[in-house]
């Protein structure tokens, strides 16, 4: 699995009402709240991200409330994955459940914003196309990597069922 977008930065502390504030919650939609995406932080977010694009934050991304909306959000604004410092538990299970690729990385803030990110899961390596630094990243265990092939719980839960 390899993922290749420009970074868009956040910091620290980045909670779930940030990332889809409450006024949103709506609606399931994924595009619908993709719209949205960040909004509490930047209103304009979704309107700059690219698809493939890739999220870089700081420590504890996706604290707060336990809504699975904020990564639905993240993937429906065109995320292609998250590489963050480190994530809240309940964030990081939801965001692998959804099939959203969320990855650890100590060196995270060092990562600039606009730069060209290759993350490369397999090889558990992050590299800025532009300095062509690399960084390293926790890797999976394969029961998550194979639910994020699948792209996500449910999937890969019929899948197992079906064989």
């Amino acid at each position: 699995m390899i993922y290749e977008g420009r970074a868009w930065r956040v910091g620290d502390n980045i909670d779930t009402d940030l990332i889809i504030p409450a006024r949103y919650l709506v609606t399931t939609s994924q595009e619908e709240l993709g719209r949205h995406c960040l909004a509490g932080l930047d209103p304009e977010f979704a309107g700059k991200v690219g698809p493939g694009d890739i999220l870089v934050a700081g420590a504890n991304f996706g604290c707060g409330s336990s809504r699975e909306h904020a990564p639905l959000a993240i993937k429906g604004c065109g995320i292609a994955c998250v590489v963050a410092v480190s994530f809240a538990r309940i964030f990081f299970r939801n965001a692998i459940n959804l099939g959203l690729p969320v990855v650890e990385c100590r060196e995270a803030s060092r990562i600039p914003e606009g730069h060209r990110l290759r993350v490369d899961i397999e090889a558990g390596l992050i590299q800025d196309l532009a300095t062509r630094e690399t960084y390293g990243i926790t890797p999976y265990p394969t029961f998550i990597r194979d639910i994020l092939i699948h792209g996500g719980l449910v999937p890969w839960a019929k899948q197992r069922k079906e064989a």
